[in-house]
């Protein structure tokens, strides 16, 4: 008797071992898979054009979780996650069509722990900017300074998963760091002066965009200090065509408001210089410049191009007030259109997920022309 309660317990600590060792060797094989299939994690930093619901879980004015927002995205039957879109964004894609089988969590969601985090994690936020001030006239949002040190936080738990060596190599080989801020840090900053601290209202807009430059630089620096070395970075779109600009500014549907393209234009200037100059400065990195001003102002000039991309380039499917439905953002008592594929803007800020479809592909698979020095798939095996 005594000798078989002994066996047993010895089969049962055997198996207890087993089963210890099959999960550390589940993570391993999860890194050396992703390794030779060429998969990894998606980092995606920045604001509404890529929040997949941080914003879910703050106290903010600027939030997305509720209808019609998200009523084409398939992995939630049709119910809001806090994408500021219809259906997929553009990290959303780009994810699927290099391969990744699941999308990066949301950083504040409860599944944000443990081997879900090994495909990725989202940080970015509605309202979000590159300076802390921006945004801040939705109360609450994480700017760019918080969402490196969430990410610092998540580098340790990557750490205790694959261990130091694993970790290390999964972050810098395996991984791609995608950044799209900027937009907030003009519309929701240094054009609503009002709202923004003292010196803001005499900066010149070399003065500001030479700040916003500064902080950057400082951010994707201490990213590469981190562990990064893939980095894609979106270049501020054609804010002045968005339906809420054309909307307040009472525009003709081909024309812009030029103060908010001229800013932006001289920031992507300056962007371009400066992603270049640390791809010289920052050892084993490569920073790839995403030219989504000059895709998304193609998207809108020149929509029949793209199949059912017709009639719409200017009015927001979902929202109200104004010729192009521009001023109050989508939500349930919003009007919405009857065929989401013809839009261009899901509402008055964002892009539909028809606009986000082709846009993400010119940069998973496009050429220098829209994407330098390599496209996304070229970076990825990298």
């Amino acid at each position: 008797m005594i000798l078989a309660m002994a066996i047993t317990r010895s089969y049962i600590t055997l198996a207890l071992a087993g089963l210890v060792l099959l999960l550390i060797n589940n993570l391993s094989d999860f890194a050396y898979a992703a390794e030779s299939e060429g998969l990894g994690a998606s980092f995606i930093f920045g604001d509404s054009l890529v929040d997949s619901g941080n914003n879910n879980y703050l106290p903010t004015l600027s939030k997305a979780n509720i209808r019609p927002n998200g009523i084409d995205f398939k992995a939630s039957g049709g119910n809001p996650t806090g994408r500021y879109t219809n259906g997929r964004t553009i990290g959303d894609i780009v994810g699927e069509e290099l391969g990744q089988p699941n999308y990066a969590v949301p950083y504040l969601a409860p599944n944000a722990t443990g081997k879900a985090i090994l495909y990725g994690v989202n940080y970015a936020s509605g309202g979000a900017g590159i300076m802390n001030a921006t945004g801040r006239i939705f109360v609450n949002r994480v700017g760019m300074d918080i969402q490196i040190d969430y990410f610092n936080e998540t580098r340790k738990q990557i750490d205790k998963l694959l261990g130091p060596s694993k970790a290390k190599e999964y972050i810098s080989k395996r991984s791609i760091f995608s950044i799209t801020v900027g937009s907030n840090d003009f519309l929701n900053n240094y054009m609503l002066p009002v709202l923004s601290i003292g010196a803001r209202i005499s900066e010149t807009p070399d003065a500001f965009v030479d700040d916003l430059i500064t902080h950057f630089r400082a951010q994707l620096t201490r990213l590469y200090q981190l562990g990064a070395r893939k980095f894609v970075i979106g270049n501020v779109g054609p804010i002045g065509c968005i339906p809420y600009q054309k909307t307040i500014n009472q525009l003709n549907q081909d024309q812009c408001v030029e103060l908010p393209n001229k800013l932006a234009s001289k920031y992507n200037g300056r962007l371009k210089d400066l992603l270049a100059e640390l791809n010289d400065n920052l050892p084993g990195s490569t920073l790839v410049y995403a030219n989504v001003y000059d895709l998304v102002s193609e998207l809108i000039t020149n929509y029949e191009k793209y199949g059912k991309l017709h009639k719409y380039s200017s009015r927001a499917c979902c929202g109200n007030g104004g010729q192009y439905a521009g001023i109050v953002p989508c939500g349930p008592t919003s009007s919405m259109c009857s065929d989401r594929s013809k839009h261009v803007f899901w509402d008055p800020y964002h892009p539909s997920e028809a606009a986000n479809l082709i846009l993400a592909k010119k940069l998973v698979d496009g050429d220098t022309r829209v994407i330098s020095p390599m496209n996304l798939r070229q970076l990825r095996d990298h």
